[in-house]
């Protein structure tokens, strides 16, 4: 669980951390309706970031904005001395990105059971991937799978058998 000393401290890392990138951004941490900003069985801290200009944060296909959560969790765990997990979010891109990949999955999973015929999706990261699986987990009509190796790795929506 993270105390709001550490939240406060975990959104003056990331003030700091845009400020001396000379980016404008406003820091919000998202906290429950008790306040709680991270419970035990969470697995992450959502931190929403707002500026002007998001694409130069959030770069091709996101890569970018990975980065800069990669970076900024190797600063927050070691100023904390604890491993804290974030989920950093620029201008609600990863929440419509995920909302995208929902209806996509959604809307693939259906054309794969009407036709019978698998979908191949195009290569995406890991946590895009995820997205899919989960979305179609409870589906008892269709199966994915992911296959390839590395930054070809794709997810493929198939009739269940």
């Amino acid at each position: 669980m993270v105390n709001s000393e550490e939240a406060k401290t975990i959104k003056e890392i990331v003030e700091e951390f845009f400020s001396k990138m000379t980016i404008p951004a406003r820091v919000e941490l998202k906290s429950d309706l008790e306040g709680d900003f991270l419970k035990e069985e969470d697995r992450s801290l959502d931190i929403s970031i707002k500026v002007d200009d998001p694409q130069v944060l959030i770069g091709e296909m996101g890569q970018t904005l990975n980065e800069i959560q990669r970076f900024l969790k190797a600063i927050v765990n070691k100023k904390l001395g604890r491993p804290i997990f974030i989920n950093v979010d620029v201008n609600e891109y990863k929440q419509k990105k995920s909302e995208y990949l929902k209806d996509l999955a959604k809307d693939l999973a259906d054309e794969v059971s009407l036709n019978k015929e698998a979908k191949v999706l195009s290569p995406m990261p890991s946590y895009e991937r995820r997205i899919i699986h989960s979305a179609l987990s409870s589906r008892t009509d269709v199966i994915t799978e992911s296959e390839g190796e590395g930054l070809e790795r794709r997810v493929v929506i198939k009739p269940k058998p």
